[in-house]
């Protein structure tokens, strides 16, 4: 993991030095709560092994707006930068293995960050990744079906299909687990 991450958040050999020293690694079992709704986030995790969903609570039925794989990095990063109650609970959904840094040890890496462009380029990169997928997700329940929405995921992010149980997957659509069972069976129907 450490070798990914080296590619992924370009840093002198001392930077590396540094920031890897800060970074602990945990293997968790699935349906390990690593952030609860409310609570202030104090890490960022990086996922070496496994699947996070990041969800919220309404009215006692849980919403999910992302999965997060392997290689990838999850935060609730308004709650980490602000202090503030997160939003968002990040939960694994498989054993995983993780990478993550605290909020303390981060702000001392923040220096490096501000002074190197190429790395906080990267840093802002992810953050507008992040936006541009809530964004879509937000305007894909304003103009598209359920069914046109399953069949984006298919498309688009094959690997939820393959490794995320259908209820998290009807959450994230916005269906029940027995309206998507519907739109795979209208599927294969169209598929004959």
């Amino acid at each position: 993991m450490l070798e990914q991450l080296r590619k992924k958040f370009p840093m002198s050999d001392s930077q590396f030095a540094e920031f890897s020293g800060y970074l602990r690694k945990i293997e968790v079992p699935a349906k390990t709560i690593l952030l609860k709704e409310g609570e202030v986030a104090k890490k960022i995790f990086f996922i070496e092994k496994g699947c996070v969903r990041v969800w919220f609570n309404n009215d006692g039925k849980d919403l999910t707006m992302q999965f997060f794989f392997e290689q990838e990095t999850v935060a609730s990063i308004e709650s980490l930068k602000k202090g503030i109650p997160s939003l968002l609970t990040l939960e694994t959904i498989e054993p995983c293995v993780i990478w993550y840094i605290s909020k303390q040890d981060l702000d001392k890496m923040l220096p490096v960050l501000e002074s190197t462009p190429e790395l906080r380029n990267v840093f802002i990169n992810n953050l507008f990744d992040r936006m541009f997928h809530y964004m879509n997700h937000f305007f894909s329940f304003l103009r598209d079906s359920p069914l046109k929405r399953y069949q984006a995921l298919i498309l688009e992010k094959p690997m939820v299909i393959q490794r995320i149980p259908q209820h998290y997957i009807a959450s994230y659509l916005g269906v029940s687990s027995v309206h998507l069972s519907r739109i795979k069976s209208q599927l294969i129907r169209e598929k004959r």
